[in-house]
């Protein structure tokens, strides 16, 4: 059973980036990151392995930020979902968070909790 990452919703987090902005994913080389993707230390998710996040707002590849985490990708069809952290004091759309992840949310069934 997948964990409910709702309690996550307004949190600061800190992400450990492991697919900076600009590189290729590691099994589908055509994939490039246009975002930081990374996961947060010490948690689990529906995978076993620490919970993902996207981190929109950071312009050039980071090694790690802390941010607040402003909405949930829920993959319906999937073992785990993800944060989306974004700095604090910024606002991001559904629509523009959609925009931002869909190179790889659109592989998934997926609905986006604010």
């Amino acid at each position: 059973m997948k964990p409910d990452l709702t309690p996550w919703l307004g949190q600061t987090v800190r992400v450990v980036v492991d697919r900076p902005l600009g590189t290729p994913h590691p099994r589908w080389p055509d994939l490039v990151y246009p975002v930081n993707y990374g996961e947060l230390p010490g948690t689990r998710s529906g995978d076993g392995r620490p919970i993902d996040a996207y981190l929109l707002g950071w312009d050039r590849p980071v090694r790690e930020a802390q941010g607040v985490v402003t909405a949930l990708i829920v993959r319906e069809d999937d073992a785990e979902d993800k944060l989306v952290v974004v700095p604090a004091g910024t606002g991001w759309s559904g629509g523009e968070i959609m925009k931002a992840v869909w190179f790889q949310e659109q592989y998934f069934r997926v609905r986006l909790v604010r």
